[in-house]
């Protein structure tokens, strides 16, 4: 059984698709976050952002983290989704979905799985603003 979806993509990134990848009839819970771009940063309007990627390292490292997530919690599928390109306000940059018997396990390595993407996986987020732009988040 394949127990992972991870994607990076051009094209608009799916929510219906990540729940029914995770959705089993053994599992009691699914735990999703949606990353949305919003409309300001520290008090500056945001037209949009525009994320760029090292694609194969950046699937490789978020492979790591779901197979981490299914060794580290009582999980029985999880998919880590990641949106390049320019996005407009409101559009979906990510969305990592996670299905487990207990809601517990479902929450815990749905933030696990954020929180370690934000921080290894080489995806880089430049702001565009009305008076400029700005790169953040450039690391790993």
């Amino acid at each position: 059984m394949e127990n992972t979806s991870i994607h990076v993509t051009t094209e608009k990134l799916n929510l219906q698709a990540c729940y029914d990848f995770v959705q089993d009839a053994s599992c009691g819970g699914i735990a999703l976050f949606v990353g949305t771009v919003r409309n300001l940063t520290k008090s500056k309007e945001v037209t949009l952002l525009d994320f760029s990627t090292y694609k194969p390292m950046a699937i490789k490292e978020m492979q790591k983290i779901a197979d981490k997530a299914l060794v580290d919690f009582d999980i029985l599928k999880i998919a880590i989704h990641h949106a390049e390109g320019e996005l407009q306000v409101g559009h979906i940059p990510v969305i990592i979905a996670v299905s487990s018997a207990h809601r517990k396990a479902a929450f815990d390595a749905c933030q696990y799985a954020i929180d370690t993407l934000k921080e290894t996986v080489p995806i880089w987020k430049k702001e565009h603003f009305v008076d400029g732009e700005v790169w953040v988040n450039a690391h790993p």
